[in-house]
């Protein structure tokens, strides 16, 4: 089930459905083939951990994968979600650019 992604690591994203909806955040990894990212402070779940010998144990803090439909590109310029368009430069490359203010996405 692999998807077509726009949206990469670093990006800054809102959620858009969800019991996170409205959080902000930015894209620490994604996985394709799941169609699912994994965003900063959204989503976090406790995981219960037994101690061994390399560590402690207890109750430690994760960030859980959301599907990529529930998340939109944030367009900091405009200060709103916008969807991720590609066009070709004036020198040829392919780029991303937001499609609400038209600015290119690094």
């Amino acid at each position: 089930m692999s998807v077509k992604l726009k949206l990469k690591k670093g990006d800054k994203v809102i959620v858009i459905a969800g019991k996170n909806k409205g959080k902000r955040g930015e894209i620490l990894r994604v996985l394709p083939k799941l169609g699912r990212i994994v965003v900063s402070g959204v989503n976090e779940v406790i995981k219960h951990t037994k101690p061994s010998r390399t560590s402690e144990g207890g109750r430690i803090t994760k960030n859980a994968p959301l599907a990529i439909s529930n998340v939109a590109f944030f367009d900091e310029k405009a200060n709103k979600p916008s969807r991720v368009g590609f066009r070709f430069a004036e020198n040829g490359k392919k780029e991303r650019f937001s499609k609400v203010s038209g600015e290119v996405i690094g």
